[in-house]
């Protein structure tokens, strides 16, 4: 009976069964076929024997990272890293959303859009490029922190300094781009709330607070939900692009270390296993903020 619906269904909805096709193939030979590699966490991986002809090792790859010097300070380093990018970066986009939507003049809305959706599109490499050069030791940000009586050497090669510039530079990355959706969402509020909130004396603020900000929850909590699910991974092209051995100690991350011991140092299953580990704590941390989510405002993913 299921496959006859199947078919009734296919029949009735071809048009749209093609148009996600190559959505589908897409998933199934980026995400899924490599999957198969995950074999190579547990092997002594060589090139030339192959996944299926290495020799077998079980979980010694993940007893050795375990046991390694930098098992605890990559856990720490990514985490950190994650939970600062969380809290300073996740809020960003929506408070610039309401500020957006304050904005009653189109043509500064829109050029302040642009302005603001510019950094995103620029490559990592260039963006990467850029802050060394700010934050050099003869750099513009380097000059203004010196003002202030902060160091006037290089920024970028002081540990302590490395995560704030991270997570600074990521939010004037994303800031613009990231609100899209939550303007998005704005702009499905109803318009009656406004006015029936405006009659009852509420002024924007009260009205930003009792209207705008319920209206658009469902998709702050999705979008969290979805943030969390990557709370263990950090942009390791930008990571390797701006740290340097001076800064492992803050800003070594679990993906640049999978990095350095997989193409650099050709420890296939080693680097394999370590972003196994990753993978499975941000799946880990996904399904623990969804079960949460789904208990305290009955929003969730699945």
């Amino acid at each position: 009976m299921n496959w006859i619906n199947i078919k009734k269904d296919f029949k009735a909805n071809k048009v749209l069964y093609f148009m996600v096709l190559p959505v589908v193939l897409y998933f199934i030979v980026f995400s899924y076929v490599p999957m198969s590699g995950i074999i190579m966490a547990f092997e002594q991986y060589s090139p030339q024997k192959g996944i299926f002809g290495s020799t077998w090792i079980g979980v010694k790859n993940f007893v050795d990272f375990f046991n390694s010097y930098y098992c605890l300070r990559l856990i720490k380093n990514t985490f950190l890293l994650s939970f600062y990018d969380l809290i300073f970066g996740f809020p960003a986009p929506i408070i610039f959303a309401l500020l957006m939507n304050e904005i009653r003049r189109k043509k500064v809305k829109k050029i302040v859009q642009t302005i603001s959706y510019m950094p995103y599109f620029i490559s990592i490499t260039v963006i990467a490029g850029i802050i060394i050069d700010f934050c050099s030791s003869t750099g513009a940000i380097t000059s203004i922190v010196a003002k202030f009586g902060g160091p006037s050497s290089n920024l970028l090669g002081i540990p302590e300094l490395f995560r704030g510039i991270f997570i600074g530079t990521n939010i004037w990355q994303g800031v613009g781009f990231n609100s899209v959706i939550y303007m998005a969402a704005l702009a499905g509020v109803d318009q009656e709330l406004y006015e029936a909130a405006a009659q009852d004396g509420a002024g924007r603020w009260k009205q930003a607070l009792h209207v705008t900000i319920p209206g658009i929850s469902n998709t702050i909590i999705i979008m969290l939900i979805l943030r969390l699910g990557h709370l263990m991974s950090v942009n390791f092209e930008k990571v390797i692009l701006l740290y340097s051995p001076v800064t492992y100690s803050t800003a070594d991350v679990i993906s640049s270390f999978v990095y350095r011991k997989g193409l650099l140092e050709f420890n296939y299953g080693y680097s394999t296993a370590v972003g196994l580990f990753n993978s499975a704590m941000n799946f880990a941390i996904l399904l623990l903020a969804n079960r949460i989510s789904k208990k305290i405002s009955e929003t969730s993913l699945f």
